[in-house]
């Protein structure tokens, strides 16, 4: 049931960020997302399990279990093909997610050669360091539940890195460039709410009161990071949007992922409105810098995914999952300097080897569409098909 949920995200994703493009390029972005689920799927399948899972390196696996093979043999509770198939959703929709900062401007053959080696060269191997027992952030004592780091933080600062490369949207910063349909981007949000039940308390890997908690924190956290981005953007701004409900419960979702199965009681509301809040102030960032983040991957999953990583390290209860306790439960720094540790190896690692990839296909056979392709969009240009008829 958790893997299904974790599925049917991906497509909520296409919606969520489809409402936001401009109506020429719908198409494009719900194709950029729905071929991630055959493309990443299938790596998944041949490589990207082995090198998460195989093997007992700390920092890279084997092909032990390459294109599935001998995966009856893995430890644990649960059959093998259970986790496989669970792993592998996380797999599709973390490279899926940087589609949102690169939106109306990447050829479409560029992209799938990229997301498919980003998900062999940085995912696989990142997904080893935080969820494989044998990892070397696994080992030190970070915690990380459901992808706070291996996700979050690991997309966005791709996004960073692939924005950096392309550069910004023609008319950026002249042009108004409006979201077409923000009915479908709230129907994207409740998706991936619901969803993202799912994802978090599946990570429990059985149904117990871990998972129960985990259910309850990710939709406390969602709730308070609606209502903390909404505040804050009422005040600044004078108007509460459906757009900002929207940006404001995915940033909260973000935040709880890596904390959902480590905390309790009111800590998950925290959690969720400092993200709410957080998320919306790091838009400022985007802007100072220009850096064209066509919709907010930066803002929302890097700088939430930094938030509820460096917040577990206070919040932590190991009344909650006989794990570490964080500084506010008398703990100590201990794990605070681990999340910061897995924090930062994970970006440095990420943004460095996104960012050489991006130029290597930049330089030879072109990340982004020409300006006439731009102009037309992407559903036109690189699809041959239109959203919309009139």
């Amino acid at each position: 049931m958790a893997t299904a949920l974790v599925l049917f995200m991906t497509p909520g994703l296409a919606f969520f960020y489809g409402g936001m493009v401009r109506s020429k390029n719908m198409l494009g972005m719900l194709m950029q997302n729905i071929f991630a689920m055959g493309l990443i799927s299938t790596i998944w399948a041949i490589i990207g399990f082995s090198i998460a899972f195989g093997g007992t390196g700390a920092f890279f696996g084997n092909f032990d279990f390459a294109w599935l093979s001998d995966v009856a043999t893995l430890d644990g509770n649960i059959p093998g093909m259970a986790f496989v198939a669970f792993q592998m959703m996380f797999a599709v929709i973390t490279p899926a997610l940087i589609t949102g900062a690169t939106a109306d401007r990447l050829k479409f053959g560029s992209y799938a050669v990229l997301i498919g080696i980003w998900s062999i060269i940085v995912y696989a191997p990142v997904a080893r360091w935080v969820f494989n027992e044998n990892g070397w952030i696994f080992e030190m004592g970070a915690l990380d539940f459901a992808g706070g780091t291996a996700i979050h933080i690991n997309a966005g600062v791709a996004a960073l890195a692939v924005v950096l490369v392309i550069g910004s949207r023609r008319g950026h910063g002249t042009e108004a460039m409006p979201p077409h349909n923000l009915p479908f981007t709230m129907l994207g949000t409740g998706i991936l709410w619901f969803g993202w039940i799912g994802f978090n308390a599946g990570s429990a890997l059985a149904a117990n009161g871990v998972a129960a908690q985990a259910v309850v924190n990710t939709h406390l956290a969602a709730a308070t990071g609606m209502l903390g981005w909404l505040v804050v953007e009422r005040i600044k701004t004078g108007h509460a949007t459906t757009l900002g409900a929207a940006s404001g419960a995915v940033a909260g979702l973000v935040a709880i992922t890596p904390a959902a199965g480590f905390v309790g009681g009111v800590a998950p509301m925290i959690i969720g409105a400092i993200a709410g809040i957080g998320c919306f102030a790091a838009l400022g960032i985007k802007a100072k810098m220009n850096w064209d983040d066509s919709l907010d991957v930066i803002a929302v999953h890097l700088v939430g995914g930094l938030i509820g990583t460096m917040l577990l390290g206070l919040f932590a209860d190991a009344a909650v999952n006989g794990d570490t306790d964080g500084l506010f439960f008398g703990g100590g720094v201990e794990l605070l300097k681990d999340q910061a540790i897995a924090a930062l190896a994970v970006m440095a690692f990420s943004f460095t080897v996104t960012f050489a990839l991006a130029q290597g296909i930049s330089r030879t056979m072109g990340l982004r569409v020409s300006e006439e392709d731009e102009y037309v969009g992407l559903d036109q240009s690189q699809h041959a098909e239109s959203a919309y008829t009139s």
